[in-house]
């Protein structure tokens, strides 16, 4: 056998360190620490594929914006509870622009990233109805939506919709939604981990249960335009970015600053709600907050005891992306689409080394390239496989921690650069020939 970049024991010492039983379970963060440590102490550069934050600057339109806002002082000011009013405007604009739908620039309210956005949202969806105390995950998916609900006291039930795409997967959630307790659905599109994009059609069967169940659907939309395989790039022209919104009311859109525009560390989002649910006055929901709209529980209750408010200046910020990606000004998809270049490099290194990709089709069409993909190998486990790649300098996350029921692993294409192509490629070869 030949010896690994990274010396077994060094890194079985790590893991003993930190308490980890078994590598499957460990978390994003461990991981992380795991590899930054192993990579100091043997001074081998590990290849970082285990955190899914941008690795591309933020995106300078906005950068100029929330400059300027501060210089006229905005930071003196609470921002108003509803939102910036250019904000909203803008993100009324965009939905139209690039989803093809309308939703009121009432519905549009800031959020401190798609998170609170979340969070928000559970928190609401949960108090709708006494009756309805349970949200459904289509997974696989963002593990902390789970323990947001966790932290809320919330229940939830979840299924990997790897084997119930296309026609199957209308009976399966339909399963759930008969119990008569699940008051909320929630799915990412494109999806992380396994960047698999539910088409019109699962969209459209999914609004059409929404309707029949009255159940609200949030759609996590954090990676949004990010389907490389076709150009959704142009404002106010199809082809639009896939949305259950054109199929049901009962929906709320997480739009987030953090990918498509590169502005994470801002923590800047918008919950998009549809025009009806906003304005929708449920009777649990009347009793508790005097008589309030849906919209507006969402925004001066919720919101206002998370946070008071969104940062004033990010507000500024993306007002102004939004404007300038719906003016034609900025192609916001021409500063990410590296990750889908990326990808594509990344998955031809592991298919020639033997690995294969899990989550490797959209029904009849291969998976996009994009900031997440899928890997197995052979008959390895999820937890045996990170445990291996750590010994050859590559960190990446269990799929067993997102919900999915598949072994293998999230491989996220944000922190690579060019050198480590060749790198990854000469560990790859010494992996595949330790483990014929």
């Amino acid at each position: 056998m030949k010896p690994t970049p990274i010396k077994r024991e060094l890194v079985d010492s790590l893991i003993a360190k930190f308490g980890i039983q078994d590598f499957a379970t460990a978390t994003i963060r461990e991981v992380k620490q795991i590899a930054a440590t192993a990579e100091k102490e043997s001074g081998v550069e590990f290849i970082k594929m285990e955190m899914g934050i941008p690795g591309l600057p933020a995106a300078q339109v906005g950068v100029e914006a929330q400059i300027k806002a501060l210089r006229n002082g905005v930071a003196s000011m609470y921002p108003d509870i509803q939102g910036y009013p250019e904000l909203k405007r803008q993100a009324s604009r965009f939905v139209k622009a690039f989803i093809g739908v309308d939703i009121a620039a009432e519905g549009c309210v800031p959020v401190v990233g798609s998170m609170q956005g979340a969070f928000a949202s559970f928190l609401i969806c949960s108090q709708i109805d006494k009756r309805k105390d349970t949200v459904l995950f289509i997974d696989p998916g963002f593990p902390v939506q789970k323990m947001q609900l966790q932290i809320q006291g919330v229940g939830y039930e979840t299924f990997d919709v790897y084997d119930y795409r296309g026609d199957k997967l209308g009976p399966k959630v339909e399963s759930y939604l008969q119990k008569g307790n699940i008051c909320a659905i929630i799915y990412s599109n494109p999806n992380n981990p396994s960047w698999v994009c539910l088409t019109e059609d699962e969209l459209h069967t999914i609004g059409e249960l929404a309707n029949r169940y009255d159940t609200v659907i949030i759609e996590d939309l954090a990676y949004f335009a990010m389907d490389f395989r076709q150009d959704l790039s142009v404002p106010f022209q199809p082809p639009y970015q896939p949305s259950v919104a054109r199929y049901t009311d009962n929906y709320m859109l997480l739009i987030s600053g953090s990918k498509a525009f590169s502005y994470a560390g801002e923590r800047i989002g918008v919950v998009c709600i549809s025009n009806k649910l906003f304005h929708r006055h449920y009777p649990d929901l009347a009793a508790r907050y005097e008589g309030l709209p849906f919209g507006l529980v969402f925004s001066t209750r919720m919101l206002y005891s998370l946070s008071s408010g969104t940062s004033h200046s990010a507000q500024h910020a993306m007002a102004e992306l939004f404007r300038a990606a719906c003016d034609g000004e900025y192609n916001f998809r021409d500063d990410i689409k590296v990750y889908g270049e990326r990808a594509h490099k990344l998955k031809e290194i592991f298919l020639r080394h033997g690995f294969h990709i899990v989550y490797d089709r959209d029904q009849d069409r291969p998976v996009a390239d994009g900031f997440y993909f899928t890997i197995g190998y052979k008959r390895m486990t999820g937890g045996q496989l990170a445990k291996e790649l750590m010994y050859y300098g590559v960190s990446a996350i269990c799929l067993i921690t997102t919900g999915s029921h598949q072994e293998g692993l999230r491989v996220c294409t944000s922190f690579i650069e060019d050198h480590q192509y060749a790198q990854l490629d000469e560990r790859m070869a010494i992996f595949a020939e330790n483990n014929q």
